[in-house]
């Protein structure tokens, strides 16, 4: 990740950009507003989650960027989606699988199937709404925005308690304290064609080769958990259109 950060400070400081930039990681703060009200999720925990997911210093700030891959463990960021996804065409052809896109880091392998392509798993707006669903739900699981967010991350213990304490230091940053329960917990998963729209799209993401899921394993790493974990084992989202590859 290091070596990433260097070759965008290096980026940004050739570009002369730096409000392009921040408009750009403003991108996941405004999808997260929008879902947020959405959802009935105070938008402090969604903040909170993607600054914990992807959130890095830009212009002087912990900013969150939408166009993030965890590929397998390790972690980058890339100046625009086309990047993003050339990088996630390249290691799906290798046959990689457990990687997380966007804003709020939704794993492909686990959840990939709930969306209608890549391309609608990277918008901040369809990523943010599928995150907002899931911390919905796991706060009438879990009884606190503190465990949802560790379960956000894992149902291992030992790593939700640490992903626990790192989301709640951010949300304490940003002010959060107090934050009420969600309203219409409980309500019917919401379909993806409903989402807001999001930016323009880019190119499909083309590979050649059927789609392969893994069955859930017993400890599920990375960002957000298996669908064998998700509350009365019910899918957060529906209305996929086919397969994303």
């Amino acid at each position: 990740m290091r070596s990433v950060a260097v070759m965008l400070a290096v980026w940004l400081a050739l570009s002369g950009s730096a409000g392009a930039v921040e408009r750009i990681a403003a991108l996941c703060d405004a999808a997260g507003a929008r879902a947020a009200q959405r959802m009935g999720v105070p938008v402090e925990v969604l903040r909170a989650i993607t600054r914990a997911e992807t959130g890095r210093t830009l212009a002087g700030a912990h900013r969150p960027w939408p166009w993030t891959v965890n590929m397998e463990g390790e972690g980058r960021w890339f100046s625009t989606p086309e990047e993003a996804l050339a990088y996630v065409r390249a290691h799906h052809a290798r046959g990689a699988r457990s990687y997380d896109v966007g804003c709020f880091q939704i794993n492909y392998r686990w959840h990939g199937q709930e969306f209608a392509s890549v391309e609608q798993m990277f918008d901040p707006n369809q990523n943010a709404l599928y995150a907002a669903r899931f911390l919905r739900d796991l706060y009438a699981e879990k009884g606190s925005w503190g465990a949802a967010a560790g379960a956000y991350h894992s149902r291992t213990p030992k790593f939700a308690t640490r992903y626990r304490a790192r989301f709640e230091r951010i949300l304490a940053r940003l002010g959060g304290a107090d934050l009420p329960a969600p309203s219409g917990v409980g309500s019917e998963p919401l379909a993806v064609a409903e989402a807001a729209p999001g930016p323009a799209p880019v190119q499909p993401l083309a590979i050649d080769g059927p789609l392969t899921i893994s069955p859930p394993s017993g400890a599920v790493l990375g960002s957000t958990a298996g669908i064998h974990a998700l509350p009365a084992g019910r899918p957060l989202l529906s209305g996929a259109r086919g397969p994303l590859f």
